[in-house]
């Protein structure tokens, strides 16, 4: 692997491991009143794009990040919408 995807792979592991917290406290508590609906929805549909892009590229920390990021994030969305 070189070093490009290296700290791609990190980069992508870092900001995908961000959302974590947030996804894990919205489903144990079910208290999203901090969360804002249009925000996660602009986001996830921008998280969508950087997959099209990453598979048009070929560039798997791309791919694989934002993968596991917009699953992470139309969790919260989901869940927003069904306690909301």
């Amino acid at each position: 692997m070189n070093t490009t995807n290296l700290i791609g792979y990190f980069s992508a592991f870092l900001t995908t491991l961000a959302f974590v917290p947030q996804a894990l406290h919205s489903w144990k508590t079910r208290d999203l009143s901090g969360v804002s609906l249009p925000m996660y929805s602009i986001f996830s549909l921008g998280v969508m794009g950087w997959i099209v892009y990453g598979v048009m590229i070929v560039s798997w920390p791309i791919i694989l990040a934002n993968i596991v990021t917009f699953v992470l994030a139309c969790a919260v969305l989901c869940l927003k919408l069904k306690h909301r």
